[in-house]
């Protein structure tokens, strides 16, 4: 029998992933190695590969084993990653700004921090508060 949804609010296991690929010459501002982030959320025994791109949003359903080589794979491409507890936000409106793969990522992760708008931003923020 399948496993039941998770519930809005329930705490999951995510894999936040930093990349430092610039499509966009604007994005290469941004320090190396951290100019791009996304998530990979536990859901039952699923994995779901959440990525927001400026021009679309890409969302992957992934099998346990599959995931697990795909990390790898991202290791071997020299992605940083850091885990993370999802938590439920406060109930207060997030505070405003532009859509970014931060932004998205944040709102994913239950984090409600102005000042966190660029993935090494992100990356440090996770890195101090991780439990």
């Amino acid at each position: 029998m399948p496993a039941p949804p998770t519930t809005v609010g329930e705490a999951r296991l995510a894999l936040v992933l930093f990349s430092g690929e610039a499509d966009m010459k604007w994005l290469r501002i941004l320090k190396p190695g951290f100019r791009h982030c996304f998530t990979a959320i536990e859901s039952g025994p699923r994995w779901i590969i959440y990525n927001p791109l400026s021009h679309q949003t890409e969302i992957i359903v992934i099998e346990p084993d599959d995931f697990f080589r795909l990390v790898d794979g991202y290791k071997k491409q020299g992605l940083r990653m850091v885990s993370w507890v999802t938590k439920s936000a406060p109930l207060n409106p997030a505070p405003w700004a532009p859509y970014t793969c931060v932004e998205a990522i944040k709102r994913v992760l239950g984090i409600h921090a102005y000042r966190v708008a660029t993935p090494w931003n992100l990356y440090n923020f996770l890195k101090k508060y991780n439990d």
